[in-house]
């Protein structure tokens, strides 16, 4: 059985949306094989399991069943039959009750040595996998936004046969491993009778046949590797680890199949003046002693490049905390702004003249 994906995120199952997609974007981040220390395995893990708690449907199948199904209709759900041959019955006579606590998905296992892939259609041709890729931006980037061109290589569809894997003019000829069926049937017997699960004929991908003149620069595969070029959109706001998904820019299909999704997780480097706290800042600044007594205005640069002006009231404490609003990050997808959070200190000179020393022991008998 697959672990429990509740305890692979961390999380219970009272749980609400943004606290799973919280813990997901917490453990993707630590365990991203591309970081120093990530665990390639576990990342696979954490991402499996946000898949199904992430997505309603798949989520009460498995909050009741276990586990989920492929397919939505009777043959695809729990008890169905979709993929095995029944047409004899069982031998003998011989009856069963799929009913009650009984799991036929754990016998289906033992017999095939594979999960319940009989409940699948069968698939001509492979789907492109998805791709992951992390990227790192500064700040100021965060804040205001940025397109940024990534690279990476991947099997995209060959340009000479356009994916198909043969030339133009070629004639083809039945596939012998199928016959021309495009599928084979695999018996095996057991307690229960004889079942039968239909795959597709590796050889030929399903088709039935196979060309005789094969694309040279695919070598019939109708897919080589190469490099991708896409622009990402990163708007301002994004948070530390945030995904962006863009569909279709993962591995090409085969044979011009759908292509996989391309995943591009956000990295935001440390500020050397500013924390982020959501879309809040908190910054530090330093005053003189005669300005955190008497007041003062002094003169911040944002993250934007501007600079606004942050007052300081007579009598604050050092270590006091001002709060400027709208001065923060921009909310993600929105166009308001989060606050500014200024913690007031003070500087303390190293040496003093004669004149100043004996102007501070005069206002330590003010004070």
């Amino acid at each position: 059985m697959a672990e429990d994906y509740y305890k692979v995120l961390g999380v219970d199952r009272n749980s609400t949306d943004e606290e799973i997609k919280k813990a997901y974007r917490q453990l993707a981040h630590k365990y991203h094989p591309d970081k120093q220390g990530g665990n390639e395995a576990k990342f696979k893990e954490i991402n499996e399991a946000y898949q199904v708690l992430s997505d309603k449907n798949k989520k009460a199948q498995y909050d009741q069943y276990g586990q989920v199904f492929s397919g939505a209709n009777g043959q695809g759900g729990p008890g169905g039959f979709g993929g095995f041959d029944f047409s004899q019955g069982f031998p003998g006579g011989f009856e069963f009750n799929f009913g009650g606590d009984s799991d036929f998905g754990d016998i289906f296992e033992g017999i095939f040595g594979g999960g319940m892939g009989g409940r699948k259609k069968r698939k001509t041709v492979r789907s492109g996998s998805d791709i992951r890729f992390v990227v790192e931006i500064s700040l100021e980037e965060a804040y205001s936004g940025i397109k940024r061109e990534i690279s990476y290589e991947t099997l995209v569809k060959c340009s000479i046969c356009n994916g198909v894997g043969h030339e133009k003019d070629s004639d083809f000829k039945t596939c012998e491993k199928c016959d021309g069926r495009g599928e084979i049937k695999e018996v095996k017997q057991s307690f229960f009778g004889a079942f039968t699960r239909v795959n597709q004929c590796p050889n030929c991908f399903g088709e039935g046949k196979i060309a005789e003149k094969i694309c040279k620069n695919c070598h019939g595969r109708g897919r080589i590797k190469s490099k991708k070029k896409v622009s990402v959109d990163i708007q301002a706001g994004i948070s530390d680890g945030q995904i962006i998904r863009i569909t279709g820019a993962g591995e090409d299909g085969e044979r011009g199949n759908q292509s996989g999704d391309l995943y591009v997780e956000v990295n935001i480097k440390p500020h050397k003046l500013f924390k982020r706290q959501g879309a809040d800042l908190i910054t530090e600044t330093r005053v003189s002693i005669s300005q955190i007594i008497l007041g003062a205005e002094i003169e911040l640069e944002m993250l934007s490049g501007k600079k606004i002006i942050v007052k300081i009231p007579s009598g604050t404490e050092v270590g006091q905390v001002l709060r400027v609003k709208g001065r923060g990050m921009p909310y993600f997808g929105r166009s308001s702004f989060g606050d500014l959070f200024v913690r007031v200190g003070v500087k303390i000179p190293k040496k003093v003249s004669h004149k100043a020393e004996k102007l501070l022991k005069e206002l330590e008998g003010e004070i």
